[in-house]
């Protein structure tokens, strides 16, 4: 499958491309040429599916064209290595609870899949260690943090603001040492952010360093593929309980930010 850059100034660039860099030449968010639609079969049998194997279904649609269908089944198995249940709220409303990973926050889902297929490519390509700047409030640094943790080939930059992080958050990446370093910035929130953006833009500092970010700059797709995993799992869940007709509602975010 073949990205393209919202900017559309950047040349069309492959996954691998796409998932190292983060950022096109342009500054524009990578985006696929097309999404697949998942076929009639999936939907018909999926009741037939555990979870875990549901979402490689739909990653395989995503992806299958540029991850062997092992590693991307590993890199699925691993992510969803916690359980996302689907509990009632109420009768007939249902709420998909994402809060069960590591650091207890949606994001664990979206940040130990980036971390796995970034780690994919790195090693394809065997040298050069990639760094991950993320600039977070909170969940975001705690969730990459720990997604990619001990991962080989990739080291990771935290930067967060002085004394406006929750503790535990604090405590969930500023603990954690191995290829994770915190960064405390006297400042707020978008004085982070306009760090890691600078140094997206720094020629020199890019010459000597491989960057890539893990903040909604990442691309898309990847977050795409990352919510619509456990999102299958209420149809999955209610087609076996009642075998009724059901409507889903995502919640729009970022899911990186």
């Amino acid at each position: 499958m073949k990205y393209y850059s919202t900017n559309k100034k950047a040349p069309i660039a492959d996954l691998h491309k796409a998932v190292v860099k983060g950022l096109a030449e342009d500054r524009g968010l990578y985006m696929p040429e097309i999404i697949k639609k998942l076929p009639k079969e999936f939907f018909d049998n999926i009741e037939k599916f555990s979870f875990q194997e549901i979402a490689y279904q739909v990653a395989d649609a995503f992806f299958g064209e540029d991850v062997d269908a092992d590693s991307l089944k590993k890199i699925v198995y691993d992510t969803l290595a916690f359980d996302c249940p689907v509990v009632e709220v109420e009768p007939n409303i249902y709420s998909l609870e994402l809060f069960h990973g590591p650091t207890l926050a949606f994001k664990d889902v979206g940040a130990r899949f980036m971390a796995r297929l970034l780690q994919y490519f790195v090693r394809q390509e065997g040298k050069e260690e990639v760094n991950v700047l993320v600039a977070t409030s909170g969940d975001t640094g705690s969730a990459v943090a720990n997604g990619f943790l001990g991962v080989e080939g990739i080291h990771v930059y935290v930067l967060y603001p002085k004394g406006k992080v929750s503790k535990i958050q604090e405590s969930q990446f500023t603990t954690l040492g191995q290829n994770i370093t915190a960064l405390e910035v006297d400042g707020v929130f978008d004085d982070c952010q306009a760090l890691v953006k600078s140094a997206f833009m720094d020629e020199e500092l890019n010459k000597h360093m491989k960057l890539t970010s893990a903040n909604s700059i990442n691309v898309p797709v990847t977050r795409m593929a990352s919510a619509s995993m456990p999102a299958s799992t209420p149809i999955h869940t209610l087609r076996i309980r009642n075998g009724r007709r059901m409507k889903l509602q995502l919640a729009p975010t970022s899911f990186m930010v």
